[in-house]
Protein backbone atom coordinates (compact mmCIF):
# COMPACT_ATOMS: atom_id res chain seq x y z
CA UNK A 1 0.00 0.00 0.00
CA UNK A 2 1.57 3.21 -1.14
CA UNK A 3 0.51 6.72 -0.20
CA UNK A 4 0.82 9.48 -2.77
CA UNK A 5 3.37 12.20 -2.10
CA UNK A 6 0.66 14.86 -1.79
CA UNK A 7 -1.31 12.85 0.77
CA UNK A 8 1.87 12.07 2.68
CA UNK A 9 2.93 15.71 2.68
CA UNK A 10 -0.52 16.77 3.90
CA UNK A 11 -0.44 14.14 6.67
CA UNK A 12 3.01 15.22 7.84
CA UNK A 13 1.92 18.86 7.78
CA UNK A 14 -1.15 18.12 9.93
CA UNK A 15 0.89 16.14 12.45
CA UNK A 16 3.52 18.89 12.54
CA UNK A 17 0.83 21.50 13.18
CA UNK A 18 -0.55 19.39 16.02
CA UNK A 19 2.94 19.03 17.52
CA UNK A 20 3.58 22.79 17.33
CA UNK A 21 0.24 23.58 18.98
CA UNK A 22 0.96 21.07 21.75
CA UNK A 23 4.40 22.58 22.30
CA UNK A 24 2.95 26.10 22.55
CA UNK A 25 0.28 24.94 24.99
CA UNK A 26 2.93 23.13 27.06
CA UNK A 27 4.84 26.37 27.59
CA UNK A 28 1.62 28.22 28.45
CA UNK A 29 0.58 25.58 31.00
CA UNK A 30 4.05 25.55 32.56
CA UNK A 31 3.94 29.31 33.05
CA UNK A 32 0.42 29.07 34.53
CA UNK A 33 1.63 26.42 36.98
CA UNK A 34 4.57 28.63 37.99
CA UNK A 35 2.26 31.62 38.59
CA UNK A 36 -0.16 29.58 40.70
CA UNK A 37 2.66 28.03 42.72
CA UNK A 38 4.01 31.52 43.42
CA UNK A 39 0.55 32.63 44.56
CA UNK A 40 0.27 29.57 46.81
CA UNK A 41 3.61 30.40 48.41
CA UNK A 42 2.57 34.02 49.00
CA UNK A 43 -0.72 32.91 50.56
CA UNK A 44 1.07 30.42 52.80
CA UNK A 45 3.53 33.07 53.97
CA UNK A 46 0.71 35.52 54.64
CA UNK A 47 -1.25 32.84 56.50
CA UNK A 48 1.73 31.95 58.67
CA UNK A 49 2.24 35.64 59.52
CA UNK A 50 -1.45 36.16 60.34
CA UNK A 51 -1.54 33.03 62.54
CA UNK A 52 1.34 34.37 64.66
CA UNK A 53 -0.63 37.53 65.50
CA UNK A 54 -2.58 37.72 68.77
CA UNK A 55 -6.32 37.12 68.30
CA UNK A 56 -7.25 40.72 69.18
CA UNK A 57 -4.90 42.29 66.62
CA UNK A 58 -6.79 44.41 64.08
CA UNK A 59 -6.26 43.11 60.53
CA UNK A 60 -7.17 45.11 57.45
CA UNK A 61 -7.63 43.85 53.90
CA UNK A 62 -7.31 45.95 50.80
CA UNK A 63 -10.53 46.44 48.85
CA UNK A 64 -9.96 48.63 45.83
CA UNK A 65 -8.44 51.86 47.14
CA UNK A 66 -9.47 51.37 50.75
CA UNK A 67 -8.80 49.01 53.63
CA UNK A 68 -11.53 47.16 55.51
CA UNK A 69 -11.26 45.63 58.98
CA UNK A 70 -11.53 41.83 59.01
CA UNK A 71 -11.30 39.47 61.99
CA UNK A 72 -8.04 37.49 62.07
CA UNK A 73 -9.86 34.13 61.96
CA UNK A 74 -11.82 35.19 58.88
CA UNK A 75 -8.68 36.32 57.07
CA UNK A 76 -6.88 33.08 57.90
CA UNK A 77 -9.88 31.02 56.74
CA UNK A 78 -10.00 32.92 53.42
CA UNK A 79 -6.26 32.44 52.88
CA UNK A 80 -6.55 28.68 53.49
CA UNK A 81 -9.54 28.42 51.13
CA UNK A 82 -7.69 30.28 48.37
CA UNK A 83 -4.63 28.06 48.89
CA UNK A 84 -6.76 24.92 48.56
CA UNK A 85 -8.36 26.22 45.36
CA UNK A 86 -4.97 27.08 43.86
CA UNK A 87 -3.57 23.65 44.74
CA UNK A 88 -6.52 22.08 42.95
CA UNK A 89 -5.84 24.30 39.92
CA UNK A 90 -2.17 23.29 39.91
CA UNK A 91 -3.14 19.61 40.05
CA UNK A 92 -5.51 20.04 37.09
CA UNK A 93 -2.87 21.95 35.14
CA UNK A 94 -0.40 19.14 35.88
CA UNK A 95 -2.80 16.63 34.32
CA UNK A 96 -3.24 18.90 31.30
CA UNK A 97 0.53 19.24 31.00
CA UNK A 98 0.98 15.48 31.05
CA UNK A 99 -1.66 15.09 28.31
CA UNK A 100 -0.02 17.76 26.14
CA UNK A 101 3.44 16.24 26.58
CA UNK A 102 2.07 12.85 25.54
CA UNK A 103 0.38 14.42 22.51
CA UNK A 104 3.60 16.15 21.50
CA UNK A 105 5.65 12.97 21.95
CA UNK A 106 3.18 10.91 19.91
CA UNK A 107 3.15 13.50 17.12
CA UNK A 108 6.94 13.45 16.94
CA UNK A 109 6.96 9.64 16.88
CA UNK A 110 4.42 9.57 14.04
CA UNK A 111 6.46 12.00 11.98
CA UNK A 112 9.63 9.94 12.58
CA UNK A 113 7.77 6.78 11.61
CA UNK A 114 6.56 8.32 8.36
CA UNK A 115 10.06 9.46 7.42
CA UNK A 116 11.63 6.12 8.36
CA UNK A 117 9.10 4.15 6.32
CA UNK A 118 9.71 6.44 3.37
CA UNK A 119 6.02 6.93 2.79
CA UNK A 120 5.24 3.28 2.11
Amino acid sequence: MSISNEALQKLVQEIETQAIQAQQQISTVKSQIAVKQREIRMLQLTSSEVSTLPADTPVYEGVGKMFVFSPTAEVDKRLKTETTELKSDVENLGKKLQYLETTYKNSREHIDQIFKSGGR
